[in-house]
């Protein structure tokens, strides 16, 4: 039985792109961004190649998120199909993929039955956009006090039949304080809206205890990144930006934190109860290994082969290593077929990592090789 199906898979354009086409956001184009000019150009979504040889070994936490992966496909229909642009994948290639890296990984020395197709990019030359994301941890408390003024929502069931409000009705209006929805109190809009963009996070109260605040559904409204704003305002150079500097920058500019927050109007809504940081497959994250993809590219439940940035402490990159990945997420700012995030984990350490990472890698889709 077929599981794979391709149109015009294996065209390549030999041609390159005229060089006076924008080929990446002004934005992303700084010197060491690990972007590979030189590729050939092609339109298909995925091209077929040979799985690229140099693979680093995953630890036992990869081992425990491929049974994740495992149990998040076991609750869809196997004949689930998924029209990729040109290419077809169905719920049982995934499946068949996860067993087969599984008894590759026990078995390394056995045939790997697999096929590598690699993701076009961002500029049509393979050139995949890695940023990366982790779970925050900050102090809040369950009523509002002091400076602790700035709510965490629950989602809405309605909104009185209406669309639901953007960012600046809910932080700057208030249009749902006082129903119900508040989780808890922040002393800081900025970190409630670095909380959002990462998509979970672990909120500390006065008396020490912790819980995880998971993802709980968004407003509707359409991502803005507030990195290319700032750029295009002139007000932090491309090459300095990261999360930090969005965040510096806001601190150092109250006066214009409505105007620029607001450019956003994407609003993300949390809920308790979970014990580990979750994806959008609704299976728990697995630090250096998850990723957040588009799954009208890459399916959530995919098996993937990185070929990722590996930066310096101070950011700048120093080499790509190989890395299998898991497709357990999605997020408002992932979009096509360019971009991935990468899960880091918890805490301060994860934070630095993630919020530097805005670099160039290589991604393939792994599926059984059918031959």
């Amino acid at each position: 039985m077929s599981f794979i199906k391709s149109t015009g898979l294996c065209i390549l354009a030999l041609s390159l792109f005229a060089c006076s086409k924008q080929e990446i956001h002004d934005s992303n184009d700084f010197v060491n961004n690990g972007r590979d000019t030189q590729a050939l150009s092609r339109d298909s979504l995925y091209l077929e190649e040979r799985l690229p040889p140099a693979l680093a070994y995953p630890d036992e936490t990869f081992l425990e998120g491929l049974k994740q992966q495992a149990r998040f496909l076991s609750r869809k229909s196997a004949s689930d199909i998924y029209q990729l642009e040109d290419f077809q994948v169905d719920n049982q290639a995934l499946n068949t993929s996860v067993s087969l890296i599984e008894n590759w990984l026990l078995n390394p020395t056995q045939n790997h039955q697999i096929k590598a197709y690699q993701l076009r990019g961002q500029d049509g030359r393979g050139n995949v956009q890695v940023t990366g994301y982790y779970v925050p941890v900050i102090e809040v408390r369950k009523e509002a006090q002091g400076e602790f003024i700035y709510p965490l929502y629950r989602k809405p069931q309605n909104f009185e039949g209406q669309a639901f409000p953007d960012r600046d009705q809910i932080d700057f209006e208030n249009v749902l304080q006082g129903k119900g929805l508040e989780i808890a109190y922040s002393s800081s809009l900025i970190d409630n809206f670095f909380l959002q963009v990462q998509g979970s996070g672990v909120v500390q109260y006065e008396d020490g205890s912790q819980a995880l605040l998971s993802w709980g559904g968004v407003n509707g409204h359409e991502y803005r990144s507030l990195g290319k704003v700032l750029i295009e305002k002139d007000e932090i150079a491309k090459e300095d930006m990261s999360a930090q500097a969005i965040k510096d920058w806001l601190i150092a500019n109250p006066e214009r934190q409505r105007e620029i927050l607001t450019t956003n109007p994407s609003y993300l809504f949390f809920k308790e109860g979970l014990t580990k940081p979750v994806g959008a497959a609704n299976v728990p994250l697995t630090p250096k290994y998850s990723i957040a993809v588009d799954p009208k590219v890459i399916p959530l439940g995919s098996v993937l082969l990185g070929e990722l940035p590996i930066l310096d402490a101070a950011g700048e990159l120093i080499h790509h290593e190989y890395r299998l990945l898991l497709a357990q997420d999605k997020g408002g700012a992932i979009k096509g077929a360019g971009h991935i995030d990468w899960y880091q984990g918890i805490g301060e350490e994860a934070h630095h990592y993630a919020s530097q990472l805005k670099h160039y890698g290589r991604l393939w889709l792994l599926l059984p090789d059918q031959r």
